[in-house]
């Protein structure tokens, strides 16, 4: 079984700073892009950032230059710092990595529970 794991939500005042971390456990075999996605109440799940396993970062554009995605291969972690919060940056976030856990069975998308951003004054 894989389990992806989110930390690091919270409250946090309008142009404040938060840390996600995503890690990821079970008998996985190769892991390849890991991402965040965002829920906002009564919207869709929308991308928010993508990584490669090489490092290759892609940004939704209403983020672009205020977060950053990173990933710790060895720690199977993926990371989320989030500047200059705004208060429609609240939502639910989710974690995503495709994961190979025998050649077998093929990539699967596996999804953490999500973890609650909360900007407001």
């Amino acid at each position: 079984q894989v389990q992806l794991v989110e930390s690091g939500g919270g409250l946090v005042q309008p142009g404040g700073s938060l840390r996600l971390s995503c890690v990821a456990s079970g008998s996985i075999l190769s892991m390849s892009d890991m991402g965040w996605y965002r829920q906002a109440p009564g919207k869709e799940r929308e991308l928010v950032a993508t990584i490669t396993s090489g490092g290759t970062a892609n940004y939704a554009e209403s983020v672009k230059a205020r977060f950053t995605i990173s990933r710790d291969n060895a720690k199977k972690t993926v990371y989320l710092q989030m500047n200059g919060l705004k208060p429609e940056d609240t939502a639910v976030y989710y974690c995503k990595s495709d994961i190979l856990l025998r050649a077998y069975l093929g990539w699967r998308a596996y999804w953490g529970e999500g973890t609650l951003v909360t900007v407001s004054a």
